[in-house]
């Protein structure tokens, strides 16, 4: 089936389960306002982070191709980004972290298409094309951050979340949608953020995801670099907030250096926040990537890998000392009297792989009522089975039709007739198959023989757990996307006929064709009929300076009054120190 989405040498290599997250850009909808309050962020943003943010900043605004007075078209971002390994596509709001942290895996920057309402002008609650394009693509085009960002995705997206999880994600996604549209009443939003302050309260003991997602915040949204008495600004929360950029560099925000505690430290994505950490350079973002991810139960597996996953309550992969793979939702671990893991069970559909390819014939349609195996060695045995020849094999009396018993170190038995084995490509042993078989631990009967055909996996432990599976193609419907949609805003007729004001001064601009006759009649229609909109005047008062324009002495004093309301004075202040 065509995708819905432009592809190019980039996104044609997303799994497909990551294409339903990805949505058309709305361009279309952006109106003449929207396009003012971005050409007012990226300007002051311009202006100001030119000498406060990293040297990539500037150097990668011009790389990607983001221009200062339009919102990006999303295929003129890709063509730009390509030639940096890059591509960009249009999501709505925020995704589920696993999906974004694969997106980043495979160099794809998932850009959240609706633009901030002025209301928000200077920081909105909710992502949007000015926190993801003006502020995540620039410094992409620095080689040794943009491998950061790949590999931090590689490994996030294989942390695995708690059962919480994503209920947090679901209720921040709900407050930021709330918060930005300007329809959303009081109540809503009060009672949107009370669950969001429930569960940040009681989250319990932090997942890999949680503290993983920490990581990210402090470097690539909320991340400062150089000493911690003159750091430069690289994340992109902060370059793409007029009010946060400026403020974050004050002593009041205690700045820390960057080192992997931080995975611990919370944010509130609703707040300014009360600290930064600064890393000394990009190069040690990596090196603290890499001292978490030796934490992680993908590096770590054992039985605490496996308790992870099934406490997540989410499909998750375990992999064996011979590079059998097995994913499905865990259900059970039996543990033996040392403490060791004597068996694990899935439920439902499993799928068996092996260098994250399913091997033939063991899907979820064959294993579809779920799967469990023994793990370690066999008793009164040094030799484990994965590393035995098969002159090894035969002497221990393992092979193709024989009826045998195993018993293994931990106390399963397994017993029954040999069918067949199935091994990797090197010869290594990763399965056994057999028929009539019985397999019990202690008093428990954890397999029967008329279920069918049982295939034991074989390893001797359990070497990495992660979330997700093996083989992206083996389950279907991969991720969830959140039933909570983006609002549309409904705009009045009133607000339609000033955003129609917008776009005549947005083309007399373009097309150089202002005269002091037009601008004083749109302006008598804003003191009229819009006597709050400060942005418009803005505009209307750069072109009569530009211009030189009579009409310039009144708008400078309508601006003053304006000043005198405290929402607008520094907005307005910004503007009038770009001109010249």
């Amino acid at each position: 089936m065509k995708p819905h989405f432009e592809l190019n040498d980039v996104t044609k290599k997303l799994p497909k389960h990551l294409h339903k997250f990805v949505v058309q850009q709305p361009y279309d909808e952006y109106t003449a306002q929207n396009q003012a309050v971005w050409r007012y962020v990226m300007r002051v943003n311009v202006d100001y982070l030119g000498k406060v943010a990293h040297s990539s900043y500037l150097k990668g605004l011009e790389k990607t191709g983001i221009s200062v007075n339009s919102i990006p078209y999303m295929e003129g971002m890709n063509r730009i980004l390509k030639e940096i390994g890059w591509a960009a596509v249009s999501v709505d709001g925020f995704i589920p972290p696993n999906a974004f942290m694969e997106f980043q895996a495979y160099n794809v920057l998932v850009i959240a298409s609706d633009m901030r309402t002025i209301n928000h002008i200077q920081y909105t609650p909710a992502p949007d094309i000015i926190h993801e394009a003006a502020g995540h693509a620039p410094i992409i085009a620095n080689p040794e951050y943009a491998e950061y960002l790949r590999r931090f995705g590689e490994i996030g997206s294989k942390a695995i979340s708690s059962a919480e999880d994503y209920e947090m994600y679901e209720a921040i996604r709900l407050l930021s949608i709330l918060k930005e549209d300007p329809n959303s009443t009081q109540k809503e939003i009060a009672q949107a953020q009370e669950k969001v302050t429930y569960l940040q309260d009681n989250m319990g003991e932090l997942s890999e995801m949680a503290q993983i997602r920490n990581l990210h915040w402090w470097t690539v949204e909320y991340g400062l670099i150089g000493t911690l008495e003159n750091p430069k600004i690289y994340g992109a929360g902060l370059l793409s907030s007029i009010g946060e950029s400026k403020g974050c560099l004050k002593s009041k925000v205690k700045k820390i250096a960057y080192s992997i505690a931080s995975a611990t430290v919370n944010f509130d994505i609703t707040k300014p926040q009360p600290q930064l950490f600064v890393t000394p350079d990009f190069a040690h973002l990596s090196f603290v990537l890499n001292e978490f991810a030796n934490t992680m139960a993908l590096r770590t597996g054992g039985l605490s890998g496996v308790q992870k996953l099934i406490t997540s309550k989410n499909l998750g992969t375990v992999e064996l000392s011979t590079g059998i793979q097995i994913s499905g939702m865990f259900s059970n671990v039996i543990k033996d009297e040392n403490g060791k893991i004597a068996y694990l069970q899935t439920t439902g559909n499993t799928a068996l792989s092996n260098r994250d390819k399913e091997l033939i014939g063991h899907g979820i349609s064959y294993h579809a009522e779920g799967f469990g195996s023994p793990i370690g060695k066999l008793k009164g045995i040094n030799l484990p089975i994965e590393n035995m020849s098969p002159r090894d094999l035969e002497a221990y009396g393992i092979y193709e039709g024989k009826n045998i018993k195993l018993e293994f170190e931990s106390g399963v038995l397994v017993t029954g007739n040999i069918i067949t084995g199935t091994r990797d490509l090197r010869g290594k042993i990763l399965i056994i198959s057999f028929k009539n078989c019985t397999v019990t631990y202690q008093n428990e009967t954890l397999f029967e023989p008329s279920w069918g055909i049982y295939d034991m996996a074989i390893g001797k432990k359990v070497v990495s757990a992660y979330s997700g599976p093996a083989d992206v193609t083996s389950f279907e419907n991969l991720g969830k996307v959140s039933e909570t949609k983006t609002h549309k805003i409904t705009y009045t007729k009133n607000q339609q006929e000033l955003y129609t004001l917008y776009a005549e001064v947005r083309e007399m601009r373009e097309q150089k064709q202002a005269t002091n006759s037009n601008i004083e009649t749109i302006f008598q229609r804003l003191k009229k009929e819009f006597p709050t909109d400060w942005l418009l005047v803005l505009e209307l008062y750069e072109l009569s300076v530009e211009n030189n324009f009579s009409i310039k002495n009144e708008l400078e004093k309508y601006l003053e009054n304006l000043k005198s309301n405290k929402s607008y004075k520094a907005l307005i202040e910004n503007g009038l120190h770009l001109l010249p």
